[in-house]
């Protein structure tokens, strides 16, 4: 029985996991930050160290357990943030040592990648992993479990940070996914046709800048009254766009990395459209895919939790020097001092 704690960015998060089971996932969205239209560090490390306590009791409570229960502790050290990693990995070793328990901490992409694996089997290996969030765009072999190489990322913006700007661009709010995503249900994505960055064959990377300046462009040749009546059309054609991309890069390396089996991990990955483009070229394709359910999908405690839980049962456990890595890569196997690298 593991609890996790994830405070990489601006969700307080805490769960308990117990024998690939999600006893409890409690997380609290910071909300400040939608005034600002972006993440500010400070704030959310703040509001990290006033949620964080009223968040693991919580947890707890929805677990029907208390601290006595507990085998094991999980927590994000990286990539992220750096005062928000330290406020959840502090808080962690402070449990570590005074309940006397074990704990692990995990890479925050990792903890994307196994998510499913919380809800459903695990994927058979070689498998490939695609990573879409505010932070991150990623094209991941896994080769076998807890291996994992980077065959392609993204060289300018992340997925998730282009819905943000562009919905800044239309003045749809923050965050920007679930606004492009709305707005986008009202357009015809085939009115406006967007560029999408190195559409060649054989490259993996993702480049998602151009496709942001051009909606720019687009909306500045407008006037208020024909912006305003393209307005979902723009959402559509623009969010079609990032959706070619992950999908024609994911198809490719599929058949270079010779894998049949896909794992769709990270925040944008909520998206309906995204979802539903996938599964229907799977099933066209014959592949099988693995998606988390949508609140597994954004940034929360209950997949570092089972990741923590794979790798304390591995025999794997951190020390009380380990340190926060805010530019943290799931390329490498970081030793984990006082324990199994």
């Amino acid at each position: 029985m593991v609890l996790g704690i994830e405070t990489s960015c601006d969700e307080t998060s805490a769960a308990v996991v117990a024998q690939d089971n999600i006893l409890s996932n409690v997380v609290a969205t910071q909300e400040i930050h939608q005034r600002f239209g972006g993440v500010v560090p400070e704030f959310a490390s703040r509001a990290h160290l006033r949620q964080l306590p009223v968040i693991i009791q919580s947890a707890l409570s929805e677990a029907n357990i208390d601290f006595s229960n507990l085998q094991g502790l999980a927590v994000t050290y990286g990539p992220g943030l750096a005062g928000s990693l330290l406020v959840g990995l502090s808080m962690c070793k402070a449990l570590a040592f005074s309940l006397d328990l074990p704990f692990i901490g995990i890479n925050h992409l990792e903890g994307h990648i196994l998510a499913t694996t919380a809800e459903s089997r695990q994927p058979d290996y070689p498998c490939l992993a695609l990573v879409v969030s505010g932070g991150h765009t990623l094209l991941v072999h896994v080769e076998k479990p807890l291996c994992y190489k980077i065959v392609g990322q993204t060289i300018d913006d992340a997925a998730g940070e282009a819905f943000d700007k562009v919905s800044k661009i239309l003045n749809l709010g923050y965050p920007g996914g679930p606004a492009i995503e709305k707005a986008a249900t009202a357009g015809d994505s085939r009115a406006i046709n967007f560029p999408i960055g190195l559409d060649k064959k054989n490259n993996l990377d993702f480049s998602f800048s151009g496709l942001k300046t051009a909606v720019l462009y687009h909306v500045q040749s407008l006037s208020p009254r024909e912006l305003q009546a393209q307005n979902a059309d723009i959402a559509a054609g623009f969010q079609r766009a990032v959706i070619d991309a992950l999908l024609n890069k994911t198809l490719m390396a599929l058949e270079i990395h010779n894998c049949r089996q896909i794992v769709l991990a990270g925040g944008v990955v909520r998206n309906q459209a995204l979802r539903n483009r996938f599964q229907n070229a799977c099933e066209k394709n014959n592949l099988e895919l693995f998606i988390p359910s949508p609140q597994l999908c954004t940034d929360n405690a209950a997949m570092i939790a089972q990741a923590g839980t794979i790798r304390l049962q591995n025999g794997e456990k951190s020390g009380f020097d380990l340190d926060v890595i805010p530019n943290l890569s799931l390329d490498t196997k970081p030793k984990r001092k006082g324990g199994k690298s």
